[in-house]
């Protein structure tokens, strides 16, 4: 069987148009039930552009003066931003963890790199996350209140959180964190 070149054009990149096809054909509606418009598509790119600018799923402009999308950006607007079961960045974090397992799976690499290697005092903290001191302590509290306050422990009079305890704030406060570093994954 021959696969054509538009066939062959369709299984990496998607002109919006296109995509649009394959939204209204798989009766994918806005979080309000609506059929996803032409703006509505834009906005979810440039929210995808935005939160993932390393992942470059949008083309540059060609000649046609079009955008086209790579089918894993395709992926990310069907099973990220028009999802409706999850919030957005819950739905980001499994995203890139399948792909992460699929791109391991793909290589024949195991990708264990460990995030949280050490412990943490509150101003160390403050600057990992990119967060103020009352937020960084609001974190603590919902790790302490979630049964886990052991992670928690005094250094000198210090407040030091352990790296399971970062790692927990990191997958369960602070998830913008964690997608950041799951984004920043290198494969060597």
């Amino acid at each position: 069987m021959k696969v054509d070149s538009e066939q062959f054009f369709d299984s990496i990149f998607l002109s919006y148009n296109k995509i649009l096809m394959r939204l209204h054909a798989l009766g994918i509606t806005t979080k309000h039930g609506k059929e996803i418009s032409e703006m509505d598509l834009r906005r979810a790119i440039d929210v995808m552009i935005k939160k993932h600018p390393t992942c470059r799923w949008r083309s540059e402009k060609i000649r046609s003066r079009k955008y086209f999308v790579l089918i894993e950006g395709y992926y990310w607007l069907t099973q990220v931003y028009f999802q409706k079961e999850k919030s957005l960045i819950d739905a980001d974090i499994d995203f890139f963890k399948l792909r992460i397992k699929q791109y391991e799976e793909l290589l024949k690499i195991e990708h264990n790199e460990n995030w949280w290697n050490e412990d943490m005092e509150i101003k160390q903290l403050c600057k990992y996350f990119n967060r103020e001191d009352i937020t960084v302590r609001k974190a603590i509290k919902e790790m302490c209140d979630s049964g886990l306050e052991e992670y928690k422990f005094l250094v000198d009079n210090k407040v030091v959180i352990s790296k399971e305890g970062v790692e927990w704030i990191c997958k369960n406060v602070v998830k913008h964190k964690y997608l950041e570093l799951m984004n920043n994954i290198r494969w060597s």
